[in-house]
């Protein structure tokens, strides 16, 4: 599954577009400040919320390819101009881009993705890659095994081989939420360890999630305990992870239970 930025970043390398971004907003609307969608002659990549707005915007961008004196900048009352029930303010940005805009738009579009750590590319994180194509993330994802992965990820996903695999814990991106879910306990324990350690001396790992049961968990519990670490210090990791309610144990729906969790986090990334 390639992301919205690849989608539209391969595409501009081809034919030129108009980048529209909601630039401010007030009151209820659709999308906040930061939403973009990418006008092509003949179709549009992303969103700034659908309805009427995205159709105003639309033939605007259209209207701008035709005539660049157009204005870039448009404001739109919701309620009484638009008829949206949302009834808030408005304001989009209109840039006509083309292929050599493309490093500068690579780096706008992903300035901002927050970190995570993905240990394990069992069936589950091969799930969860899928949804992380699609928001603001910057996905570090790792396994001991030699060919775990596919062979195409999205572009803000990145691969890496750890044998052990909780080597890679102390060159983990500051401010990651680490996953994990490798194919064997023992691993999971040790990346869990090699966290924890981490955190003493740093405590920049603002999520340790570990995939399982409250069973698995009390065992980890009693295991880190046997190695040192105190209750304060295992009350940073969050086991079982997903949100409580979505029982279901289908790869595809954890991955969704545990995205959602990720996002409801106080600061969590805003798409």
């Amino acid at each position: 599954m390639q992301s919205l930025i690849t989608l539209f970043l391969d595409r501009l390398a081809l034919s030129p577009a108009v980048w529209v971004r909601v630039l401010a907003t007030r009151g209820s609307v659709p999308r906040d400040a930061g939403a973009w969608m990418a006008v092509f002659a003949d179709s549009n990549v992303g969103t700034i919320g659908g309805g009427r707005l995205e159709l105003d915007a639309v033939a605007h961008a259209h209207a701008l390819q035709a005539d660049p004196r157009k204005a870039q900048e448009q404001s739109y009352a919701l309620g009484p101009s638009l008829g949206q029930c949302c009834g808030g303010h408005v304001t989009l940005g209109f840039e006509a881009v083309d292929a050599h805009d493309r490093p500068r738009l690579r780096q706008q579009l992903q300035a901002g993705h927050q970190p995570v750590a993905l240990f394990g590319g069992g069936h589950v994180g091969h799930a969860l890659v899928q949804v992380f194509a699609q928001l603001p993330l910057d996905v570090h994802w790792i396994d001991s095994r030699e060919a775990p992965f596919p062979e195409n990820v999205a572009a803000n996903v990145r691969l890496e081989h750890s044998q052990p695999v909780q080597g890679a814990v102390p060159g983990l991106a500051p401010g990651s939420r680490v996953l994990i879910m490798s194919f064997s306990h023992a691993e999971d324990l040790d990346i869990v360890a090699a966290c924890l350690l981490r955190q003493r001396t740093q405590a920049d790992l603002p999520f340790i999630g570990l995939i399982g049961s409250k069973t698995k968990w009390a065992t980890f519990r009693q295991r880190l305990e046997a190695r040192g670490f105190g209750a304060d210090e295992l009350a940073q990791v969050t086991s079982p992870i997903g949100l409580p309610e979505l029982r279901d144990k289908r790869p595809e729906v954890i991955a969704v239970s545990v995205a959602a969790q990720l996002m409801a986090l106080p600061d969590g990334p805003r798409p």
